[in-house]
């Protein structure tokens, strides 16, 4: 059974691109990447934030949060 990945971003173009990057290397067998668009579904927010994530784009892979480059801290999406 895969993992589940979940990939937050708030669509600006440094999470865009990390979406096509990152999401796109991460192998489909051991992974199930569920993609959490911060800006436009705001009630994910607090759900974010509980899993460690301080901006995006980011992934939480197995309760650890990966931070990816910067595109927006959490606090800016509210």
């Amino acid at each position: 059974m895969a993992e589940k990945a979940v990939f937050y971003h708030a669509g600006c173009s440094v999470c865009v691109d990390a979406e096509r990057q990152f999401v796109a290397a991460l192998d489909g067998a051991r992974y199930k990447v569920e993609i959490v668009h911060l800006g436009e579904d705001k009630s994910r927010l607090g759900e974010a934030e509980a899993a460690g994530v301080k901006s995006v784009p980011a992934f939480v892979i197995g309760g650890a949060v990966y931070h990816i480059n910067h595109g927006a801290d959490l606090s800016a999406l509210r």
